[in-house]
């Protein structure tokens, strides 16, 4: 997306997300005490509110080219694309956690190829190996890269609202049916959770969280192959927005008990379209959030997805150095853990991932592939 189609709605729950996260990960620090601890209770929402936008754009993407290319998807092009935007600066992470060990926010880390093939998420050993743990969520838009495209294809060569809903409906209602049972089966064999099967049965597998990515795909090709309903939709987006944070707000409620069953049955999907509503209403210059432009939420949108690989590791280091004099320093410290952090965040951007998202614009260019 160029910057002339940057749409400033989105880029600011991008922002709105990696701030949630990093909120989130400052258990890794002690948290951020009694008064302020509702800034981060959930702030792992902030991945699924990842996952949603990543379902919209990207499958906007494949849609779009689809459409104006009768049906047709190069392959090559797509993955190439997201090659040069995901795995530069990701290997360098991955290189310091593999040979700093003092880098690393926990002793132990899962075996380098896990995260080379992206299938960290399948079978960790959490309480063992949490070091850059957080890749989890990187392995299941990885998944999604590589399925969501040849789905597409195969949905379109006969397309069908009728059998797309129905497809919907089939991974929304078997993915409350498989966390129930495999939330039914933990709590059989080990309801004293000696081994933190919530997260690596339940929390982290991709089978587990499609929700946030179908709901985005579901708004991408409304977009894209019902543009009048599209349209007719935009009028409300406002009233969209409320109705999502409204929702968001029953899923606070569902996520209470955030290892419940309540919650990992039903409160995925009820999520999902929380921020889906949100997400829509964002998705253009009509609305009140859409207009929302705001320079620094571009630019913290902007560095998310390097700020997101290396703030767990910034915490730490800052901590092993002055964690002591920022000890019960209230504002000070959070403003020096998350400025260190975003800090880190922006220098990978500049050095490593900015380059690598221009020579993708160039191989687009060259090769006539728009809106790469």
């Amino acid at each position: 997306m160029s910057t002339t189609d940057r749409l400033p709605g989105l880029d600011l729950l991008r922002s709105v997300a990696i701030v949630w996260v990093m909120l989130f990960h400052s258990f890794l620090l002690g948290g951020l005490g009694p008064d302020w601890s509702w800034l981060s209770r959930f702030g792992w929402m902030g991945v699924d509110l990842f996952f949603v936008l990543s379902g919209l754009l990207i499958g906007g993407q494949v849609f779009a080219r689809m459409a104006a290319d009768g049906g047709r998807l190069s392959f090559r092009d797509f993955y190439l694309r997201r090659a040069l935007r995901i795995l530069p600066a990701y290997w360098v992470v991955l290189a310091l956690y593999a040979l700093w060990p003092g880098f690393r926010e926990a002793p132990g880390i899962e075996p380098t190829w896990k995260f080379l093939l992206f299938v960290l998420n399948l079978g960790i050993h959490y309480e063992q190996n949490a070091a850059f743990s957080h890749a989890w969520s990187l392995c299941v838009e990885e998944h999604f890269y590589w399925l969501f495209p040849l789905a597409a294809v195969l949905m379109l060569k006969r397309p069908s609202a009728r059998r797309f809903a129905l497809l919907c409906a089939l991974i929304v209602g078997g993915g409350i049916a498989l966390r129930s049972l495999i939330w039914l089966h933990g709590m059989q064999v080990d309801p004293t959770y000696t081994r933190n099967w919530f997260v690596e049965d339940l929390y982290y597998p991709t089978w587990c969280r499609l929700d946030g990515l179908l709901c985005g795909v579901v708004l991408a090709a409304i977009k894209t192959f019902r543009p009048t309903a599209w349209q007719r939709a935009r009028r409300h987006a406002d009233t969209a927005a409320v109705g999502g944070l409204l929702l968001l707000v029953v899923s606070f409620a569902l996520f209470n008990d955030r290892v419940g069953l309540l919650a990992n049955a039903v409160g995925w999907p009820v999520l999902s379209v929380a921020l889906g509503l949100i997400v829509f209403s964002a998705a253009a210059r009509d609305s009140l959030l859409g207009r929302m432009d705001f320079v620094a939420a571009r630019w913290l949108a902007g560095i998310s997805y390097s700020l997101y690989l290396v703030h767990k590791a910034v915490y730490h280091l800052v901590q092993q150095h002055w964690g002591t004099a920022l000890q019960d320093s209230g504002w000070l410290a959070f403003l020096v853990y998350g400025g260190t952090a975003v800090a880190a965040g922006a220098l990978l951007h500049v050095t490593v991932e900015r380059p690598c998202l221009r020579l993708r614009w160039r191989v687009a260019r060259n090769e006539g592939v728009a809106g790469a």
